[in-house]
């Protein structure tokens, strides 16, 4: 983080500091507020403070710090998306494994090409000349980027484990494809686009994606044996939860290094700990890792929100901006018509083509389920600022005009949508799923004969409920395996876990039995 060239750093890092308990406190007054949420409370508070320091220095600044999009990949977004994938409830996870890469992956290149194709047509109406056909894909990729934080909030993955599911799968895998295609971006001149160029892009895409899930598998694992074979819990603890939580950075790091999509590889980085490495260490190291890494997560997560609302009233901005406020408004306002249509063009139809796969009744998303899908997918958040940042800033300054706008009018897009949506968020969950009608939104949720308390959101997996089983038909034809898809891969996969992975690595009921080892029934 830079700061301000006539601001004492220690003034203001404290002050700072100060901001971020104050919002903590706040959000925990306001926990079971209606209509707030930590989100809301971080940007209401950044606003407030940007307000007072404009007034302290006549105008001159609105923030203490000075945003670096390079720190925030660095520094802030590893601890979020790692613990989104260190904290997924693995089996409601891939139990609707389709249909979370149908809407986060699938969708993001619709709600992507939308954004982009109709902001290109639109802008040229407002007449704006400043973007070059660059620029507009990577406006397809920034508010293709979701923040579903208020929508999980309020949903509860106890009673509505498959929505849960889906909105949060969804959402990390959303930001990954956004991040990914952003860099893909960057990569490549697309002024002049060609059927070749094209291939080359959509071929480095997919290069991206799959070598950067196996990176993070690969350093996942790895952590895995080292943590088991030497077993560094007989001595230290401080140890065993050091090298998790810096062999997760590295894997972060060395995705950086090798120009990956470092989100994906942290992402799935966390996921292999978790089903392993977790595992694998004391019960005190389960504890403080688990704790750790949400802590980590939740700070960044506020520290970013309470940054955007002190940037929103930046000054050096909106300087820029006032001779053109009429264009920034207008961009605004078609930025965030096109994330609506955008969202609505992914989200129906997929539902749609995913309801016609399946035969039953209880594993089709509902009308009402998808108008919550819809909805938590419409608020902008972190990932939209930094990438708007990291194209349309140097440095977190904004000195050319057509910059400097661009930079508003997604601070207006996230705001707007951040706090109209969110407030109305609790309200439109208690209107389309109201408790009365928990029980049989539980039931429809969840597979026949499977426990209703399943949690998406755990470290420690359910014990004696794993799926693959016995009790699981095993398939006897090819139009079984398509009909139970789920049921057959999970299968196959539990027994080559079993039988190969967890001897090596590690894992639940494959931990080291030496004195002091963590306990099998341990936070199931």
């Amino acid at each position: 983080m830079a700061l301000e060239p006539d601001q004492a750093p220690v003034d203001s890092i404290t002050l700072f500091v100060a901001l971020l308990c104050s919002c903590i406190v706040i959000g925990h007054l306001l926990e079971k507020n209606r209509w707030f949420n930590e989100s809301i409370t971080a940007l209401a508070i950044g606003l407030c403070t940007g307000i007072i320091i404009l007034f302290t220095t006549e105008g001159k600044r609105s923030h203490i710090l000075v945003f670096n999009e390079e720190l925030f990949f660095i520094y802030l977004l590893p601890p979020i998306i790692f613990n989104a994938g260190f904290q997924v409830k693995k089996k409601q996870f891939f139990r609707n494994f389709v249909m979370i890469i149908l809407f986060g992956a699938v969708g993001t290149l619709i709600s992507f090409v939308i954004i982009s194709i109709g902001s290109m047509k639109l802008f040229k109406k407002l007449d704006i000349g400043f973007l070059d056909f660059g620029d507009y894909l990577a406006l397809g990729a920034i508010f293709s980027a979701t923040d579903s934080v208020c929508t999980l909030q309020v949903l509860n993955q106890d009673e509505t484990p498959l929505l849960y599911s889906l909105v949060f799968g969804e959402g990390v895998v959303n930001d990954a494809t956004s991040i990914v295609l952003f860099n893909a971006i960057q990569k490549f001149d697309l002024s002049h686009i060609t059927s070749s160029i094209f291939m080359e892009f959509m071929g480095n895409f997919v290069y991206l994606f799959t070598t950067s899930t196996l990176l993070g598998v690969a350093v996942g694992l790895i952590s895995a044996y080292i943590i088991k074979k030497l077993y560094f819990g007989r001595h230290s603890t401080d140890r065993e939860v050091a090298l998790m939580i810096l062999m997760a950075y590295l894997s972060y790091m060395m995705a950086e290094l090798f120009n990956l999509s470092s989100i994906l590889t942290v992402f799935f980085c966390g996921i292999v700990m978790s089903h392993y490495t977790w595992h694998n260490v004391t019960e005190s190291s389960r504890i403080t890792t688990k704790h750790a890494f949400a802590t980590l997560s939740f700070i960044s997560e506020i520290f970013i929100f309470l940054y955007v609302g002190m940037d929103a009233l930046d000054i050096e901005k909106w300087k820029v901006v006032s001779k053109s406020l009429g264009i920034s408004a207008g961009v605004s306002s078609i930025l965030l018509g096109l994330v609506l249509i955008g969202r609505a063009a992914s989200v129906f139809p997929l539902s749609f083509i995913s309801n016609l796969s399946k035969r039953s009744e209880s594993g089709k998303v509902t009308f009402k389920q998808q108008i919550i899908i819809w909805w938590a997918g419409l608020m902008r958040g972190s990932v939209s600022m930094a990438l708007a940042y990291n194209q349309f800033t140097r440095s977190g300054h904004t000195q050319l005009r057509g910059n400097a706008i661009m930079i508003t009018s997604t601070i207006t897009v996230v705001l707007f949508s951040t706090v109209v949506f969110g407030l109305m968020t609790k309200p439109l969950m208690r209107l389309l799923l109201p408790r009365k009608h928990l029980s049989s939104t539980m039931s429809s949720e969840s597979f026949p004969s499977k426990p209703m308390n399943l949690p998406l959101i755990a470290n420690g997996q359910t014990a004696d409920f794993e799926m693959g089983g016995d009790d699981i038909p095993r398939p006897t034809s090819l139009r079984m395996l398509f009909t139970t898809p789920a049921h057959t891969v999970h299968y196959y996969w539990r027994k080559f876990d079993d039988s190969v992975m967890r001897p090596v690595f590690g894992g639940r009921g494959f931990a080291p039995c030496a004195p002091g080892s963590p306990t099998e029934p341990l936070l199931h």
